[in-house]
């Protein structure tokens, strides 16, 4: 027996008020064909040794794990969209739109006081997001909220793919807000497969890790040769599936200005010159393995040999790359030495 209607009523309204931009409910039954993916995924090396929810998919796929008798899911989405201004330099950094700001805090912070709610009135209730306890895109599916499209996103009727999702995980037994699915609205559109610089979109929905930039530029290690061009000059994450989808650029221009608080570029000398705790203070929120911040200027020197198309500016590059030849890190010296040969023209 589910509780009353008001009753989730109230708690979507306390989810709205808190700032997102939709909200839905669904049961918290295991993931199963979510797991079957993950598994044969995993199996196949497409995960390229991301962890999330590769890490535990038992776990991520089935919410009982995380709250014991788990009835139901609260899942809300927070847009996180905004125009990007133009670059400053030609040794700008780009980053993803999501990394911009600390998007899951404002998930976080909307989803609280559901939890403090559900708790008040004697259920278990947690909050998963941007993190490996949730499959939380399938969350959202499941909750109505949208689709999955061909680049495994999923997109929100009428509002495109810009968002991120959390769920509070609960006991309490909440109806369903619409069990009907949304329909796939992509159709015959393959524009994010055509898209993706490294074809890393294997099959619809199906992405291989060891080719996109988003996973590349976070895992440990060397960037592989052959796709660091193909970086150019991305720092953290890779956005080129979304900025071609339809639906998205029909709705470019309904977003926000970027504000000076966003993190929409990096100055790729400021990395390259920065020290671990100044890193820490400024992008701390993004993930960074190992919170080894030699990634990151792993990703500065490729950018720098990406981005310097004139003779001024490759010779600036070039006074910031050969520090690194002589790096303790072999990973920064294979790259210094990659960047160097590529501004040199050979």
């Amino acid at each position: 027996m589910t509780l009353p209607d008001h009753y989730v009523a109230e708690l979507l309204s306390v989810a709205r008020a808190g700032g997102l931009d939709a909200v839905g409910v669904c049961t918290a039954a295991p993931f199963l064909r979510e797991r079957q993916a993950l598994l044969a995924r995993k199996r196949a090396g497409l995960h390229g040794g991301m962890e999330f929810t590769f890490r535990n998919p038992e776990r991520a796929t089935d919410p009982g794990r995380t709250v014991r008798d788990a009835r139901s899911l609260l899942v809300g989405a927070l847009g996180y969209r905004r125009r990007r201004n133009a670059a400053g330099s030609a040794l700008d950094g780009e980053v993803a739109s999501f990394a911009w700001r600390r998007v899951y805090d404002s998930i976080e912070t909307a989803l609280a006081p559901v939890v403090d709610r559900l708790r008040a009135d004697g259920h278990r209730a947690m909050i998963a997001a941007d993190d490996n306890y949730l499959v939380d895109r399938a969350a959202a599916v499941r909750a109505s909220l949208g689709w999955y499209g061909k680049n495994a996103n999923v997109l929100l009727p009428g509002r495109g793919s810009w968002y991120v999702f959390g769920a509070v995980i609960t006991d309490a037994p909440l109806a369903e807000s619409d069990p009907a699915p949304v329909a796939d609205g992509c159709g015959a559109c393959t524009r994010c497969i055509e898209g993706c610089p490294t074809e890393a979109i294997v099959a619809p929905g199906v992405i291989d890790a060891r080719r996109c930039l988003a996973w590349l530029l976070q895992a440990p290690g060397p960037i592989p040769a052959e796709f660091r061009a193909a970086a150019g000059t991305r720092i953290y994450g890779c956005d080129d599936c979304q900025e071609v989808c339809p639906p998205n650029r029909r709705l470019d221009g309904q977003a926000p200005e970027q504000t000076e608080a966003d993190i929409a570029s990096v100055d790729v000398a400021w990395l390259l010159t920065a020290s671990d705790a100044a890193l820490d203070a400024r992008v701390g929120h993004w993930y960074v393995h190992d919170r080894d911040f030699n990634l990151l200027r792993r990703n500065a020197l490729n950018a720098a040999a990406n981005g310097a198309t004139t003779a001024e500016a490759r010779a600036a590059a070039r006074s910031l790359v050969r520090p690194f030849l002589t790096h303790t890190s072999p990973m920064l010296r294979e790259h210094a030495e990659w960047a160097d040969r590529r501004l040199a023209g050979e």
